[in-house]
């Protein structure tokens, strides 16, 4: 089979905006014209001295579009376009005419479909429909509501035979996007700069981050699994440590509706490895032989591999979580609060006492501080932890995520001079950091804790270890991409 090639989807307001979007493209195989977004389409002006092949679209409202005309214009349109040699125009399958279907250059000819609502039980019946009506291509797209909603796409190119681009719109979808080659598609479709579509993903990150074009086939396929994974910076991480260690492999972000849905995906798709992050490290531990004492401790894992039919699990989080306060001296003796009483704190608070550390839990809710501290083998103490109660503060709650920046779970005045740990790590110096800097504390990022837990993931997946430069500076750059949309 031919490379997947990229299409980059091009919308504007005007036709001169269109051309200069259109013109100014790097990287794109094909070009996809949406001609229903511009105020006065002109087909010949879309065409003129275009260097990429294209894609002319007019999409109705009635099947998630921008055209309000009539059907007798935007079919016009379309026609005009076959008419004047546009490499291809797409023409929804609802809206096929008999004089589109027996148009001389059905080759040239995309025959669409898109379901906003799910994946419908005739899928199947649905392509060899629209298969025969003789187009050339043949483009479906469905809704993914969970990530085992893109497997029966797997099938729909090898059993037409011909031209055929399949994906699952969506946050689920996402898979079906960057391993087009691996689902059979001719070509996938990317954002210019914004998403004209859910899930769709800007052409810029797709190769950037994701490397499609070295995508094939055989290429091992690795993620992170949670919900929502939209905004996690570990694709990026990943990605660039196997591309700086010239390993065939790609990291995706796999947004689960329960675990079963992820192994269900994760055995169609033959997934070698999967990071875990919330809701899923309980559910891990519990489906996932594991040998270490961290994941035992804690009953959580973070880190999945596949060996042969069966998961193996990990915990890195708390190596991750201790790397840097080994680099600071260690914890043994010191006096560590901790705040919060959810999973993090839980897992935190059983590595500083295994550690050596005298622990104490400073949650609002006093009952879940309890509960964590019977587990930990801690303390607890009221909130907010008494000034000179501590030597190391931990921030294991999320007050100072992006984009609530200007948050931080304590006041200036509560902090000593000590050290102060906040797990945060959207934005890479959060409000307690700055605080807590200006007050002569030593700190730590969250993002050393990430970056420390990636590099062991990496590792105990091919044996190789990462370079920290390369993953850190992978995700600074996607946190700001993230922060500055």
């Amino acid at each position: 089979m031919a490379q997947t090639r990229l299409c980059v989807t091009v919308a504007a307001r005007t036709m001169a905006d269109l051309q200069a979007r259109r013109d100014a493209l790097v990287g794109a195989d094909l070009v996809e014209l949406r001609l229903d977004t511009v105020d006065r389409p002109d087909v010949d002006g879309a065409l003129s001295g275009r260097r990429t092949p294209v894609i002319v679209t007019c999409r109705p409202a009635w099947e998630g579009g921008a055209f309000r005309g009539s059907e007798e214009d935007r079919l016009g349109l379309l026609a005009r376009a076959l008419d004047a040699g546009a490499e291809f125009v797409d023409v929804e399958a609802k809206a096929l005419t008999p004089a589109f279907a027996g148009a001389a250059h059905r080759d040239r000819l995309v025959v669409s479909w898109h379901d906003f609502d799910g994946v419908p039980g005739d899928l199947n019946a649905r392509v060899e429909s629209m298969t025969a009506t003789g187009a050339g291509t043949v483009k479906v797209a469905v809704m993914a509501r969970r990530l085992s909603d893109c497997l029966p796409l797997l099938d729909v190119a090898r059993r037409r035979g011909a031209p055929t681009s399949v994906i699952a719109m969506g946050e689920a979808g996402v898979a079906t996007r960057v391993l087009a080659a691996r689902f059979g598609s001719c070509w996938t479709y990317a954002a210019e700069d914004v998403a004209v579509a859910p899930g769709q993903l800007t052409a810029c990150r797709m190769e950037r981050e994701f490397g499609f074009s070295r995508v094939g086939r055989d290429t091992a396929i690795y993620g992170v699994l949670g919900k929502p994974v939209s905004h996690s910076v570990s694709p990026a991480m990943h990605n660039a440590a196997f591309r700086a260690t010239g390993l065939d492999a790609v990291y995706l972000p796999l947004a689960a509706d329960s675990y079963a849905d992820f192994l269900a995906f994760a055995d169609a798709m033959r997934l070698q490895g999967a990071s875990v992050t919330a809701p899923f490290k309980v559910d891990a531990f519990n489906h996932a032989g594991t040998e270490d004492d961290e994941s035992r401790r804690s009953r959580a894992i973070n880190t999945l591999r596949r060996r042969d039919d069966r998961w193996e699990g990990l915990n890195t989080d708390l190596a991750g979580f201790m790397a840097p306060l080994v680099r600071q001296g260690g914890v043994k003796g010191a006096r560590v609060t901790v705040l919060g009483a959810g999973g993090a704190a839980r897992a935190v608070a059983v590595a500083l006492g295994a550690a050596g550390a005298i622990v104490t839990l400073c949650g609002r809710r006093a009952e879940l501080a309890d509960a964590v501290a019977r587990i930990a083998g801690a303390r607890v103490a009221p909130w907010p932890p008494a000034p000179g109660s501590w030597d190391i503060l931990v921030n294991a709650t999320p007050v100072g995520t992006h984009p609530r920046v200007d948050e931080s779970p304590l006041p200036e005045a509560a902090l000593d001079r000590g050290l102060v740990y906040d797990l945060v790590y959207n934005p890479p110096r959060t409000r307690l950091l700055a605080d807590a800097a200006a007050r002569g504390c030593r700190t730590i990022g969250g993002l050393d804790m990430l970056v420390a837990q990636a590099q062991a993931q990496f590792a105990w997946w091919t044996g190789v270890h990462p370079p920290e430069r390369t993953m850190r500076d992978a995700a600074l750059a996607r946190l700001h991409e993230i922060t500055h949309v």
